[in-house]
């Protein structure tokens, strides 16, 4: 089949012959902007580091299947998502290895799995006790950096644990993240109390990114010397978002991506479980949570944040909006540079076509190509 399409950085004129969901042909015109403006845009397919699940399925639950997998796979495809990590948080320590072995298998027996999901990003446990900066991570189970404990993680994700998110300030962090550098996983800071020094320590020590950075904090911070600015100025830091419009006020994600730049920030929706479903009440993690409409997910009759409640698609299009970006950078925000972070060049790049204009949705009517 081939599609004609305007490519997202010149708007010109690009042809995409796929066969059976792979991309065989592209080639660029050097003509125009196309007349037609209903061929739709053509871009890299979206990659996220952190997708916690969606439709009710969570990759923490003690009784997630590998149909469950599938089923994740196939909706954040439908966003324009080719790849992505599954993300497990804190929890008991069988409660994790369960997460990663079935996502394992799931890899195993499915292409288009295997295909999606190069890794697993681990989200704590060794991160900060404090009300705050734990979010939404149960306290029970957070604890200090296990080097023994990880390995046997590792062991269970087939050694696919490519992102940890931890708080440098807990005793042993530093040494654990040298560890975690070497072996080629990358160390990223998040849901942490540290001191300006102690994140100057782990950068030192290898942390290369800030997991979605101005979430995950305490409500009142020092006015100078406080986590979120030491972060912010490290120029070896690369900074996670989330656009969507709920998590951050659009001048921090402007700052954050003006001090970054497009070069060095991912966009990431860190869908839940709840990412997908109908606007109502639901039952998850033992409480009660609502879904607004466009997405915000939060304690019932309260203001306060329970988890996304959209995926990539939706926060590129925030990201546009909220700090000013073009079309090319915010899909190379949420495509190619979290690619980039992890070291991943897959041989033929899946591609999306998908509609836009300037101050409207993101719609993505195609992925083709894997991985």
């Amino acid at each position: 089949m081939l599609l004609r399409g305007r490519h997202y950085e010149s708007g010109r004129p690009i042809d995409v012959r796929h066969e059976d969901g792979r991309i065989v042909a592209l080639k660029a015109e050097a003509g125009p902007e196309p007349a037609d403006r209903e061929a739709g845009w053509i871009a890299p397919a979206l990659f996220d580091l952190q997708i916690n699940g969606c439709l009710g399925i969570s990759f923490n639950s003690p009784t997630l299947t590998s149909d469950q997998v599938r089923t994740v796979v196939t909706e954040c495809r439908r966003h324009g998502i080719s790849g992505f990590l599954p993300t497990v948080i804190t929890n008991s320590s069988g409660a994790i290895a369960h997460g990663f072995k079935t996502v394992v298998r799931a890899i195993e027996s499915d292409s288009a799995v295997a295909a999606a999901v190069p890794g697993f990003h681990l989200e704590g446990p060794y991160i900060s006790s404090d009300d705050g900066p734990r979010g939404a991570h149960p306290k029970e189970y957070v604890r200090d950096p296990d080097a023994d404990e990880f390995r046997r993680w590792q062991d269970a994700a087939g050694g696919r644990i490519r992102l940890v998110t931890l708080a440098p300030e807990r005793p042993g962090a530093l040494p654990f993240i040298e560890q975690l550098a070497k072996s080629g996983v990358v160390v990223a800071i998040g849901h942490t109390a540290a001191t300006p020094a102690q994140i100057r320590d782990a950068i030192a020590a290898g942390a290369r990114l800030s997991t979605h950075l101005g979430n995950g904090s305490h409500a009142v911070l020092p006015r100078h010397d406080n986590y979120v600015w030491e972060q912010l100025a490290a120029d070896e830091l690369w900074a996670s978002v989330i656009p969507d419009g709920h998590h951050l006020p659009a001048s921090i994600v402007k700052s954050i991506v003006r001090v970054k730049t497009p070069a060095r920030t991912i966009i990431t929706c860190d869908a839940s479980s709840l990412a997908g479903l109908r606007p109502g009440r639901y039952r998850e993690w033992g409480m009660d949570l609502e879904v607004q409409p466009g997405g915000k997910v939060v304690v019932p009759g309260t203001p306060f944040l329970a988890g996304s409640g959209v995926f990539t698609d939706t926060c590129v299009a925030g990201a546009i909006r909220m700090a000013g970006v073009s079309l090319a950078d915010a899909i190379d925000m949420a495509s190619t540079r979290p690619r980039e972070l992890l070291g991943l060049r897959p041989a033929g790049l899946p591609m999306m076509l998908f509609d836009w204009e300037p101050g409207g949705d993101f719609v993505v009517r195609d992925v083709f190509g894997a991985g």
